[in-house]
């Protein structure tokens, strides 16, 4: 299963981002393999409207399943999430993206919305 993280660096060590649409980076973890892969998101800061369904788009072509993020997604990124199945877990705001892993997997995390 692949498992993306909204942070604020290139690796699982980086602190988490609370953000889904301006997030700086996108990981995305295999947990059976446990190959990663980066996007670097950055480019998105230019873009004035629609960072939220774009990043979206991001996690669809990366092939995430989970998302594990801080806040949760804004009304038009949390609209086009419902619609691809992606299942979104909130409250890892103040934690690494190695800390998010395992509050996850540990159920500490809250799921959001009807995704």
């Amino acid at each position: 299963m692949n498992i993306a993280f909204t942070t604020q660096g290139p690796d699982l060590d980086s602190p988490m981002d609370p953000r889904l649409g301006r997030t700086r980076y996108l990981i995305l973890l295999d947990d059976e393999t446990g190959d990663i892969q980066t996007v670097d998101n950055t480019a998105i800061d230019d873009v004035s409207h629609g960072a939220g369904p774009r990043t979206v788009q991001k996690l669809v072509e990366m092939g995430a399943a989970v998302l594990l993020t801080g806040n949760g997604p804004g009304g038009n990124a949390a609209e086009v999430l419902e619609q691809t199945g992606i299942e979104i877990y909130v409250g890892a705001g103040e934690m690494t993206a190695k800390e998010a892993l395992e509050a996850y997997k540990n159920g500490a995390l809250k799921k959001h919305g009807g995704a």
